[in-house]
């Protein structure tokens, strides 16, 4: 489904060039400093990197899923908050409206959030409820041609910077279920929208979260994407299959990078007088967290394909987060073990990632949350 391959090796090479030449070098101020240096931001920006996902009529590359895989990939090879910053625009703050928002809030809102003019957040989890449906408490209560928010939101990526706001709110108090929950697009500067402190987090420095509060929030009526009410969660669901599959092409990125970092330090690292390299029970570590890294970009590769021809890949989508997210926690693990003590000195990068990695298994839904997505539509599907 490579629609160009010249134009797409031309992208991938300048976005590893970017990544090699740029991000790399500047993982350690983003650590230090918490934040992705502004003339970064900038050049991601120019490259395009906040409209991978998103057509080029809004004005996006307009990738497909194996193009965006692959690009992902090449992202993945430096610390996952460089990403961060633009992946919420690709995602669910871009695609929930692209695939059911008004013709009058896709010109008003993805163009902008293209360029990266718009940074964007995605508000579903709660102090109480996650991945629960049937617990999300925030409130949304008609009031002339305007709804009235009020409920807190936990863990929001961007938060502390984004501009606009996909924010699922029950609507019908009536129905506990995803049928009772709207989609509101809340814009950063609406009043009755607090934004908590950030939040300070095991590893991934630089991209930030805190708690969004809506404490009488005044959103107006033409804001419910696609302008229905109880819509809400089948428009966060329709995303999702993209999303884990973006996810699942970053974990094999980073898994590649650790590869390549536990392999040069065990060549250059000597004991008992010749390289670690040469050391069998670190050959098989080296050789195991080479072949996960390439079962993985297989598993990815393969679903990104299957979905660009029009085949339904929620089950395989939830297999590469599964078994992605979980992999490169492993090989995470493989290379702090290669380097050794060294490996536990933030020196190192190895150390940094390993804290990092591990919020892959939670977000985009736990990989409990996959085994039950993809024993569940195991049945339905023999049923």
């Amino acid at each position: 489904m490579i629609r160009d391959p010249e134009l797409l090796d031309q992208l991938i090479d300048t976005i590893s060039r970017f990544v090699r030449e740029r991000l790399i070098p500047n993982e350690a101020r983003l650590a230090d400093e918490d934040a992705v240096p502004t003339e970064l931001l900038v050049e991601m920006k120019e490259i395009g990197l906040f409209g991978l996902s998103i057509p080029e009529e809004f004005g996006g590359l307009g990738l497909t899923m194996e193009e965006e895989a692959l690009v992902a990939m090449e992202l993945g090879k430096t610390s996952p908050a460089f990403r961060s910053v633009f992946g919420t625009n690709n995602g669910i703050g871009a695609q929930g409206i692209l695939i059911d928002g008004t013709p009058e809030q896709k010109a008003r809102y993805v163009p902008r959030l293209a360029t990266g003019e718009l940074l964007s957040a995605f508000c579903l989890t709660e102090p109480d409820s996650g991945s629960d449906a049937a617990s999300l408490r925030t409130t949304a209560v008609r009031d002339g041609d305007h709804y009235v928010l009020n409920g807190t939101k936990r863990f929001i990526t961007n938060g502390p910077e984004a501009d606009v706001f996909t924010v699922m709110a029950r609507t019908d108090p009536s129905n506990k279920g995803a049928g009772g929950i709207t989609a509101f697009i809340v814009e950063g500067d609406t009043p009755g929208l607090k934004r908590g402190p950030a939040d300070k987090k095991m590893g991934q420095k630089g991209a930030h979260t805190c708690d969004i509060i809506f404490e009488d929030c005044r959103v107006p009526a033409a804001n419910i994407i696609g302008g229905r009410e109880g819509q809400g969660f089948k428009t966060a669901m329709k995303v999702l299959d993209r999303g884990r599959l973006h996810i699942s092409a970053v974990c094999v990125g980073v898994a590649e990078r650790l590869v390549e970092e536990s392999l040069n330090y065990a060549i250059e690292r000597k004991q008992f007088g010749v390289p670690l390299a040469e050391h069998q029970l670190v050959q098989a570590m080296l050789a195991d967290s080479k072949t996960e890294a390439y079962a993985g970009r297989s598993m990815v590769l393969d679903a990104a394909r299957r979905k660009d021809t029009g085949e339904n890949v929620s089950t395989l989508a939830s297999c590469c987060k599964l078994f992605c997210a979980e992999m490169v926690g492993r090989v995470a693990d493989r290379a702090v073990q290669v380097h050794g003590g060294a490996g536990y000195i933030a020196e190192y990068a190895v150390e940094r990632f390993y804290r990092d990695v591990r919020l892959f298994r939670i977000y985009e839904g736990t990989t409990q949350i996959q085994q039950l997505v993809i024993a569940r539509n195991m049945v339905r599907e023999v049923s």
